[in-house]
């Protein structure tokens, strides 16, 4: 007998997701649901505490839900968590021989006239719908007018006129093909998956990547007894429960790699966007080792932990053909001597050929963190890649960071030496685009920033007000205020955050860029004091006895009125850096003062058009 597997959500009574269809359709064409009757089931309350070893949001994450396991008579399990933010599904299967998975069915079907804040992915004219970089804008959408043919990656968040927001997205994905999301033409969003690939080519230029050229009619072939990812609904009631929630992280595997001590966050610098565009130096600048000095010089006078060497150190196909115009003894030598760490990019294909040998002469350089490139895909063999390089990183006392790549979805607490992702759009697009606005700054704290992580890398000092930003090469502009590119390192979470700007041009305001080299990357405790999805954010974070305070705004002016409440008793050192008065028209202008203040204390600002405004509390 042919059942349906549904499940449903509710809230206080109210159903905030329609039943909805979830099953496994194996090879040959057999489902889950096929005489899917309910053996035996139970019901667990789990109350449990997290330490994260790289802590992006909290050092300590409270891990507390209600469990109904359900076991069918077939060879398969569900398990449902439901918690105070959010419900998590999964299937676990129990398998004596290996399985295919044809596809999976996982579909949300949301009250009518519900909205998506939806990243659609943009088709390559070389590769099919699943070769993504994962940077898109979170488009606000009417889901009914989503084509079947409109994929997304996840998350995307979506909001219903009455009931709460909800944010769509995975956790745990391993061994397994990552979710994108499809439109319907009604209220329902649904599942999709690569399917596996069998046959690819290489690219040519300047980066060449593998593109899958034919795709098997199954997503995976996998172990017969195993779980199987997390489908993840995170569930809040005002927008600003959004940015700190950590569902994703909580659902993932605990860590592989053991001690993690050697784990060492921080904040660098990288040359890419601006194209190392350096002046007021006696050197011809440029990738090699005068330029780069000048960056470790940088890097020890504004403290910051490291340097990152981006394309070009070598050649792409071959990372241990360096530059003739760089010396890498020379360079490890001198960032020894100032106690700065260098960091080197790879081409994600040039690092799975040379992987271990690559990372033995890092070793011999001392480069504890690296990031790998242009991957742009997650089927099931290249989920296996991250796993892979993960480990082998992680066997070396090596971090990484994945460019090209999708949303970290817990991965980073399996693998804590994977410190950051991208996955996201950010500043490098300000070198030819104009979409990476404050509107798109202020979507990402409640949007991608839900699956985890990610590698904005502020520019922080050419601003541009809307009618006057353009795309200039080497000179690239942000758009919104100062103070606006200085609160993304209190907003977003990232804890190896990279500063994308240009030196030159911070060595000539040391004021500004000590304040910016002073905020820390990690945080006991983060909190959200206000905010609303696509217009504004307002983040609290705590490091130590010290407290840290950013907001940013749309393209709107607005003020906001922080209240202290927060604080524990006694003094605080507030250093404020907020918009000038003219920001409005000149949009680096700001003002640093210092003020006194304690608990329950407030302070209004005033944000011009695409502003922001930070603030370092220091316990006297």
């Amino acid at each position: 007998m042919e059942q349906t597997l549904r499940y449903c959500i509710y809230e206080n009574g109210q159903i905030i997701l329609l039943p909805s269809d979830i099953d496994m359709v194996l090879s040959g064409g057999k489902r889950f649901s096929l005489n899917n009757r309910i053996k035996s089931f139970f019901t667990k309350r789990v109350s449990e505490k997290i330490i994260s070893p790289v802590p992006e949001k909290r050092k300590i994450i409270n891990d507390e839900y209600n469990l109904i396991h359900i076991k069918f008579r077939q060879p398969y399990q569900i398990e449902f968590r439901a918690y105070d933010d959010g419900v998590a599904y999964r299937f676990l299967t129990q398998f004596k021989d290996s399985i295919t998975i044809q596809n999976e069915i996982a579909g949300f079907q949301f009250p009518e006239n519900a909205l998506a804040f939806y990243p659609g992915i943009h088709k390559r004219d070389d590769a099919d719908i699943f070769h993504t970089s994962y940077e898109e804008q979170f488009i606000l959408r009417k889901m009914a007018e989503i084509k079947p043919t409109e994929l997304a990656f996840n998350p995307v968040l979506v909001s219903v006129a009455t009931g709460p927001k909800i944010g769509i997205t995975e956790s745990d994905l391993e061994d397994y093909p990552g979710m994108f999301l499809a439109g319907t033409g009604s209220d329902k969003l649904e599942g999709r998956f690569a399917g596996y690939p069998l046959e690819e080519k290489m690219t040519v230029g300047d980066y060449p990547q593998s593109l899958v050229t034919k795709r098997a009619d199954y997503i995976a072939k996998t172990k017969g007894t195993r779980s199987f990812p997390w489908r993840v609904l995170i569930i809040a009631d005002e927008d600003r429960q959004l940015p700190s929630n950590d569902l994703v992280y909580r659902l993932a595997s605990p860590s592989r790699i053991g001690d993690a001590s050697w784990v060492h966050p921080g904040k660098g610098t990288d040359e890419w966007t601006i194209n190392v565009n350096l002046f007021n130096v006696p050197f011809r600048s440029g990738i090699n080792t005068n330029s780069y000095k000048y960056y470790i010089d940088f890097a020890k006078r504004f403290g910051f932990d490291r340097i990152m060497m981006d394309a070009g150190w070598s050649d792409n196909m071959d990372l241990f053909k360096i530059n003739p115009n760089i010396n890498m003894d020379t360079l490890v030598a001198y960032a020894k001597e100032k106690g700065i760490k260098i960091s080197m990019w790879t081409l994600a294909n040039a690092l799975n050929r040379q992987l271990d040998s690559a990372l033995d002469r890092f070793n011999r350089w001392g480069v504890d963190f690296i990031m790998t490139d242009f991957i742009d895909r997650d089927d099931q063999k290249t989920v296996n890649f991250y796993y892979r390089i993960a480990k082998a990183c992680a066997d070396h006392h090596i971090m990484i960071m994945y460019h090209g790549a999708y949303p970290p979805k817990g991965f980073n607490r399996t693998f804590p030496n994977n410190i950051t992702r991208e996955g996201v759009l950010g500043s490098e697009y300000n070198i030819g685009s104009d979409k990476a606005t404050p509107t798109h700054d202020v979507t990402l704290p409640y949007t991608r920033m839900l699956a985890g992580s990610f590698d904005y890398e502020p520019l922080v000092f050419n601003n541009a007000t809307q009618k006057g930003f353009r795309e200039i090469e080497g000179m690239v502009m942000t758009q919104g205020t100062r103070c606006h590119q200085l609160a993304m390192f209190v907003v977003f979470d990232n804890p190896m955050e990279i500063f994308g700007g240009n030196p030159s041009q911070a060595w000539m305001e040391p004021k500004f860029t000590e304040l910016m080299g002073s905020i820390p990357t990690t945080w006991n405790e983060t909190k959200i004091l206000d905010g609303k999805v696509a217009e504004y954010i307002v983040t609290a974070r705590q490091k130590a006895k010290d407290w840290y305070v950013a907001g940013m705004s749309d393209w709107n002016q607005r003020d906001i009125n922080v209240k202290f409440d927060f604080l524990g008793q006694g003094n605080y050192k507030a250093t404020i850096c907020k918009d000038g008065i003219n920001a409005d028209r000149y949009a680096a202008d700001y003002v640093i003062t210092d003020t006194m203040v304690k608990k329950n204390d407030e302070i209004k600002f005033h944000l011009m058009p695409g502003g922001g405004f930070f603030i370092r509390l220091e316990k006297q």
